[in-house]
Parts: C-alpha cells; sequence; structure tokens
C-alpha cells in the first residue's frame, strides 16, 4: 500500500535541512508568488515564466534554492536504499558515469560512490547558497559577476541526482507511491531549465546540454519515470 506524501517526504528525512528566505524580503515574496502559482494547478510553462519587472537573478536564486530542497528531500527518503555496495559508482546507466570534482579535496574528476557523490553535492550547494558573496540577502546588495554560471553549475549538477534517482531507484519511488510527486518536480525543473527566459540567462551551453540531454531520457524513459506527466 502507498504511504501518504506526508509521511514519504517528511521533513526530518531532508538529505540537508532546508533553506528558507527571509520574510519581508523580495526574493520571499517571489518564493511565495511562485510557490502559490504551484498550488493554484497553473501549467507549469506558466510558473517557471519570469514575472513582469522582477529582477532576473532574484528569479533564478529563488528556483535554484527551491529546486535544491525539493531535490534533497526526494534523495534524502531514499538516502537509505542508495548505499555503497548499491551504488558504488555514481551512475545515470550504463551510459552516464558522474565524477566528482572541487576546489578542495578532489582536483582532478574523481570516481565516487554515489551517496559520497551525494554528500559532496549537497555540501557544496548548501555553501554557496549560504555565501554571502554568492547569495547575498541584504536588501541592496548586487548578485556578483559571475551568479547565473554558479546557478548554471548548480543545476547541471542537480539533474544528475535525478537521472541517478530515476535510472537506479525507480521501484523505491514507486513502492512508497511517490512518483507523481517526484515526476511533477522533475516536470517543474524541466521547464525551468527550457522556459521562455533563457534568451535572458547566460546560463546556456552547459544548460543546453542538460536540456538535450533531458529531452533525450523523456523518449528513453516514454511508459516510465517522467515522461508519464508529459
Amino acid at each position: 500500500m502507498a504511504l501518504c506524501l506526508k509521511q514519504v517526504f517528511a521533513k526530518d528525512k531532508t538529505f540537508r535541512p532546508r533553506k528558507r528566505f527571509e520574510p519581508g524580503t523580495q526574493r520571499f515574496e517571489l518564493y511565495k508568488k511562485a510557490q502559490a502559482s504551484l498550488k493554484s494547478g497553473l501549467d507549469l510553462r506558466s510558473v517557471v515564466r519570469l514575472p513582469p519587472g522582477e529582477n532576473i537573478d532574484d528569479w533564478i536564486a529563488v528556483h535554484v534554492v527551491d529546486f535544491f530542497n525539493r531535490i534533497n528531500l526526494i534523495y534524502g527518503t531514499m538516502a537509505e536504499r542508495c548505499s555503497e555496495s548499491s551504488c558504488p559508482v555514481m551512475a545515470g546507466g550504463p551510459r552516464y558515469e558522474y565524477r566528482w570534482q572541487d576546489e578542495r579535496q578532489y582536483r582532478r574528476p574523481a570516481k565516487l560512490s554515489a551517496p559520497r557523490y551525494m554528500a559532496l553535492l549537497m555540501d557544496w550547494i548548501e555553501g554557496l547558497i549560504n555565501d554571502e558573496d554568492v547569495f547575498p540577502t541584504r536588501v541592496g546588495v548586487p548578485f556578483p559577476k559571475n551568479f547565473q554560471q554558479v546557478c548554471t553549475k548548480i543545476l547541471t549538477r542537480l539533474f544528475r541526482v535525478f537521472v541517478h534517482v530515476y535510472i537506479h531507484h525507480f521501484d523505491s519511488i514507486l513502492s512508497m507511491g511517490a512518483e507523481a510527486h517526484v515526476n511533477t518536480c522533475y516536470k517543474h525543473f524541466y521547464y525551468f531549465i527550457q522556459g521562455d527566459d533563457r534568451a535572458d540567462l547566460s546560463l546556456s551551453p552547459d544548460l543546453d546540454l542538460v536540456a538535450h540531454q533531458m529531452d533525450h531520457l523523456n523518449t528513453e524513459w516514454r511508459g516510465r519515470g517522467p515522461s508519464e506527466v508529459w
């Protein structure tokens, strides 16, 4: 029997603590607007469009933090099923192997287990989101010039979590009755990557590659996973 979604996606199952927006700030208002649109049942293509008169970097920041929270929660629900023995290599099926690289411990791309990769990924994103020089929260403090490039890298790596979960842990998603929720999150992510406002983003070639991979996987997964909600 499928579990209640509130049980499946309980807050104590998050892989990392949820990030929140400071009440009273412009970003908090944008977040509330985006959440209200999601809950209203609007088409997800409409939900991801930049509201008239709003700053594109604020809009990107709101979505990046929200996707981090959601994907963090999805992975957290099945972290016990993703172990060193079950997933010795971070991969997305036989064709995609994801290697980790950072500016500290792994200066060269390293082959890691999926749980180790996920831990490093969530730590890395959390560090960026909490860095005032990257994601400023004070009114009047501008975003850094490379903000959109940083967000590109975050979104590119978060996409890998979707691929790993769908290919290696989809049976767990089904057993929990959580496929509709996960599929909707994936679809939301997809439309944000493909959104009309991409023309305003300097996020380009990496996200173009992600969008291409998502289109390919949507076809490959037809009848199983995210393609069911298209």
